[in-house]
């Protein structure tokens, strides 16, 4: 029976799940790509390429030199550029897309969020809630926008060490990997008296900081996710496993 390579654009907890569904299916052989910026954990099962494509033409170029069945774009809910490089290459290729994306957070009970389009939002939020201490779990370029803050004294946290260092006045990194639980998070707000929290609207379950500053009643500052191509979307591995087996 002749199998169905996929390509998983990954780098993510369902990129790698996905990877592992397909990687036991009689039908697929999944190839994983990741954008290399960050060491994960670990491989995905199966193949593995590491780094961009040059662009949309180039992955266009990719789909049809390694025979691509079809693409799953699993990669971060804020990896905007990819989704649309995929979607124009797939349409140009003529492969077919599908966009497995976690849900977003939503607030609940007791949360106390303001949600913001950018970071520029962001700051004028802190700015003008007179925030003393933030934390900002986010990567080194989203970090750029903050560099005007004189007043705010700012705990960063990243999975690798930032080179060259966050251009911040006042700042404190840790690096740390989740995932991570409530109450760790919980001690982690109280021990820098954190008294604002600044982050993206990942999704998934690696919502521990969020319930900490629900717990202590701590504003959050989320950033909305960018928007994506229209694309057939799920939400779980086993949906999209049953999306590429209709393909078949």
């Amino acid at each position: 029976m002749r199998r169905h390579t996929i390509l998983i654009l990954g780098g993510t907890h369902e990129g790698h799940a996905m990877a592992a569904a397909l990687s036991d299916h009689a039908l697929f052989t999944p190839v994983s790509s990741l954008a290399g910026r960050t060491d994960p954990p670990r491989h995905p099962p199966g193949e593995v390429r590491v780094g961009g494509f040059g662009g949309f033409m180039g992955l266009a170029r990719y789909l049809g030199d390694a025979e691509i069945a079809a693409v799953i774009d699993a990669t971060h809910p804020f990896a905007e550029r990819m989704g649309w490089n995929a979607a124009t290459a797939c349409a140009l290729a003529g492969r077919p897309l599908l966009r497995l994306e976690r849900p977003p957070w939503r607030p609940g009970q007791g949360d106390r969020w303001t949600a913001v389009e950018t970071w520029d939002e962001a700051v004028a939020h802190l700015e003008a809630s007179g925030a003393r201490s933030v934390f900002l779990p986010l990567g080194g370029r989203d970090l750029d926008a903050f560099a005007g803050l004189s007043t705010v004294s700012v705990l960063i946290r990243a999975v690798d060490a930032h080179d060259p260092p966050p251009p911040l006045r006042d700042a404190t990194v840790i690096t740390a990997r989740g995932p991570f639980t409530v109450e760790g998070e919980t001690a982690l707000l109280r021990d820098h008296a954190i008294d604002a929290v600044v982050c993206r609207n990942s999704g998934g379950p690696a919502g521990a900081k969020l319930a900490a500053a629900r717990s202590l009643g701590i504003p959050v500052i989320m950033r909305r996710r960018p928007p994506r191509p229209v694309v057939p979307r799920v939400a779980s591995v086993p949906r999209a496993v049953s999306w590429l087996e209709t393909l078949t």
